[in-house]
């Protein structure tokens, strides 16, 4: 059985979340396919330090997204990896206080040393001290841009290939994140301005100019929002596709499904949407293997 198979048998199951991912694996192609939509990219930073970091690198390789919005720590874990920092699996029911006795941080079932941040430090702080030897204000998609162009390359780097492609990517709260705390440290002996205002006019200037747009979204917070917000601008989104575990009921936004969005003129009336429950690391792959089976 081929992967559109498998997606044209879950379309008969009739039943549950079977028929959200294939409405969803539809809508991401048709956003794919269409010329005059500019599709955007959202996702949260524990989805980086999985496997899914080379998903996205591949998406902006292939061309297939314009824009990346997502949160600080995605791009700690990938330099972080870049340059061969280790991750392990572990279990959900560790012993946090042995872990934190032997210096792992844990991410759900996925384990972090406290090494990793040791290595971070010594890359950010010299590409920052070369940055800044440059410019001394940019906004934090530039900041980000700057990193990608000058850390090692690594094809399965999302913020490598966003750099070598020129897809910007816009991090809002980016100082929530060791990324954040390095430009802290560096700026005890410096002073590099990080204008966040900057990427405001950036990133509405992209929406005013898309004739359409679309969005993939994994998970929820300020990634999500700042895209769907951004794109209030024209009236709201065209296309949406929302992977989330959380759930509608606390009114949070992470659990707000995108028909709520509706509401607030953050997605067209007429805008095609599907919500999918359920994990990213399990459906987002499906869902990107079933759509490049389909395409030209």
């Amino acid at each position: 059985m081929t992967i559109k198979q498998f997606i044209d048998e879950l379309g008969k199951c009739g039943g549950f979340m079977s028929l959200s991912l294939v409405k969803g694996v539809k809508i991401v192609k048709n956003m794919f396919l269409d010329e005059d939509c500019t599709v955007f990219l959202s996702f949260t930073a524990n989805l980086v330090a999985t496997g899914l970091r080379s998903v996205f690198a591949d998406l902006v390789k292939r061309r297939l997204v314009d824009v990346i919005i997502t949160t600080g720590g995605s791009i700690d874990h990938d330099i972080i990896k870049a340059y061969g920092g280790k991750y392990y699996v572990g279990s959900f029911e560790a012993n946090d206080i042995k872990l934190h006795r032997e210096n792992i941080n844990r991410l759900g079932n996925i384990y972090v040393p406290n090494e990793n941040y040791g290595l971070l430090e010594k890359v950010l702080q010299g590409i920052l001290l070369e940055i800044y030897e440059e410019k001394k204000t940019v906004s934090i998609r530039e900041l980000i841009y700057e990193i990608g162009r000058r850390m090692k390359p690594d094809e399965n780097s999302f913020v490598y290939q966003a750099a070598k492609n020129s897809v910007p990517i816009f991090s809002p709260g980016f100082q929530d994140s060791a990324l954040g705390l390095q430009v802290f440290l560096f700026n005890q002996e410096h002073e590099l301005v990080v204008d966040a205002t900057k990427d405001m006019k950036e990133l509405a200037d992209i929406v005013y100019d898309s004739k359409k747009t679309g969005a993939i979204i994994l998970g929820g917070g300020i990634s999500k929002h700042y895209t769907i917000a951004s794109n209030l601008l024209r009236g709201g989104l065209d296309y949406a596709v929302q992977i989330t575990t959380a759930q509608p009921y606390d009114g949070s936004l992470s659990g707000a499904r995108l028909n709520e969005a509706i509401s607030w003129g953050k997605v067209k009336e007429e805008g095609i949407i599907s919500t999918i429950q359920g994990d990213a690391t399990i459906i987002f792959p499906l869902l990107i293997a079933a759509v490049y089976s389909q395409l030209p």
